[in-house]
């Protein structure tokens, strides 16, 4: 049964007070011929039918359940507890958009309040906002806050080349018909020097990664080094990390970031083919009046109760368009609510161990891997859970192999973004490869190392 709210009443009377005679008098200015194109539209069917031909259609997709996969780049295959979802699917969660009516909308305000929470003292930072809509994203809104914060004066983004592609692209994007540069990311030097040399008066802020996207772990010193000298030339410094990396590693606050971004999806979110997912944001108290998206306190009521509250909301949506410091119409409630639900129920010892078995298992595949004649791993730093392996053939075509005769799925082709580093392949090992996947992946690589026409040849014998 549909529902149409609007009667033919309705319908003639918007028309006559808009001048025209019929609905379709409104789409005069579309050329005839296309108006009303023919639709190729399958042949009805029932709803049996339409399940099962989805089935059939899912059943051709490499889910995790059925295939190892070693592929990280900014996604990440890490145990998401039963009780996320469990909280998550509550009706007065999921159908909760946004809280235009804070005094109503206290379970939405205190869950994003606990979620800013345990974010900051996750990244050691004073303030978080209540999410953005990714990490490539929140790393954009750290541009736009910083040339806020220096009033406009400085207007230079100097982007480490190993800051994640995508979110250089996004950064791009984002900040376009700004009046901004970016620069430093086109370049293949990934020593903190060269970028502090690129920093001068007209930077507003250095844009770095630790983990890197190559995997590379830089130490607190040398960050701390960084963000001295790049206050020293009156710059902001910006870092996007890996929350997973942060329940192991200092966080960035300690060691002089301004502003601290990530991709949220790893804590308590799954991959769901690239979205929605969590971007993570959060900066010092001092800067609070240039963050953008929304920030939730805990105040006490009249009778001194206590309440949560829209302490700051700088949208265009809430104030006036010429006072908002971003123009993001919405946020990840629903993400962050995962990711606050996964972090109070791992708990800090949780979070560490799921960083320590990452650990552990990235560093036992390297080793193995390391130990194929045709294979290197690229160690020129310390690494997490991620690490770059220089391979024999093109990474496309042992991807290939991985995946049709071990179901594998292997590692991030590098040779889109770096092609300097040849045919090499970035792979991530997290707590949910077991031992035998990882012994498995090295058995196929060695057998992947050899050229097609030997592969073909000894599979026909």
């Amino acid at each position: 049964m549909r529902y149409i709210p609007l009667t033919d009443d309705d319908r003639r009377a918007m028309l006559e007070t808009i001048g025209v005679e019929s609905v379709d008098d409104l789409f005069q200015d579309v050329p005839a011929a296309f108006r009303y194109p023919e639709l190729q539209l399958p042949k009805p069917m029932t709803e049996m039918e339409i399940m099962r031909e989805l089935d059939m259609i899912a059943a051709e997709n490499a889910n995790l359940r059925e295939f190892a996969s070693f592929l990280g780049a900014g996604a990440y295959n890490h145990f998401v507890p039963a009780i996320v979802d469990t909280i998550i699917s509550r009706g007065e969660f999921y159908t909760a958009y946004t809280p235009y009516q804070p005094e109503i909308s206290q379970g939405t305000l205190q869950a994003a309040f606990e979620y800013q929470s345990m974010v900051a003292a996750l990244t050691g930072m004073e303030v978080v906002n209540a999410s953005h809509y990714d990490g490539a994203t929140a790393v954009a809104e750290a541009a736009i806050m910083a040339v806020n914060i220096q009033r406009h004066k400085r207007r230079t983004i100097v982007v480490s080349p190993t800051l994640h592609p995508q979110y250089r692209e996004v950064l791009r994007t984002y900040v376009q018909g700004m009046d901004m540069k970016i620069i430093g990311d086109e370049t293949h030097d990934n020593d903190f020097h060269a970028l502090i040399d690129l920093a001068d008066d007209d930077t507003a802020l250095v844009i770095v990664q630790n983990p890197d996207f190559l995997g590379q772990l830089h130490t607190p010193q040398e960050m701390q080094d960084l963000a001295d000298a790049v206050h020293a030339k009156g710059a902001l410094l910006a870092v996007s990390t890996d929350p997973i990396a942060l329940g192991l590693f200092k966080p960035p606050g300690q060691y002089g970031a301004d502003i601290v971004t990530a991709e949220g999806q790893s804590l308590g979110n799954s991959l769901s083919f690239g979205g929605p997912y969590l971007g993570i944001f959060a900066f010092r108290m001092k800067h609070v009046r240039k963050s953008s998206g929304r920030l939730v306190g805990e105040t006490v009521d009249a009778e001194g109760k206590r309440g949560y509250v829209l302490t700051l909301s700088t949208r265009e949506q809430h104030i006036r368009r010429e006072k908002a410091t971003s123009n993001i119409c919405s946020n990840q409630a629903l993400n962050a609510l995962a990711a606050a639900v996964y972090l109070a129920a791992m708990g800090k010892h949780g979070l560490r161990k799921v960083a320590e078995l990452s650990w552990h298992k990235a560093h036992y595949a390297a080793q193995e891997i390391d130990k194929l004649a045709d294979y290197q791993v690229i160690q020129d730093k310390p690494f997490f859970k991620e690490f770059v392996v220089q391979c024999p053939r093109p990474v496309a075509e042992i991807n290939q192999y991985l995946l049709e005769e071990y179901g594998i799925i292997g590692g991030y082709d590098l040779s889109q973004d770096y092609p300097h580093l040849g045919h090499a392949m970035l792979l991530c090992v997290t707590e949910m490869n077991t031992r035998e996947e990882i012994d498995d992946l090295v058995t196929a690589l060695s057998e992947a190392a050899r050229p097609p026409i030997l592969l073909n040849l000894e599979a026909a014998s």
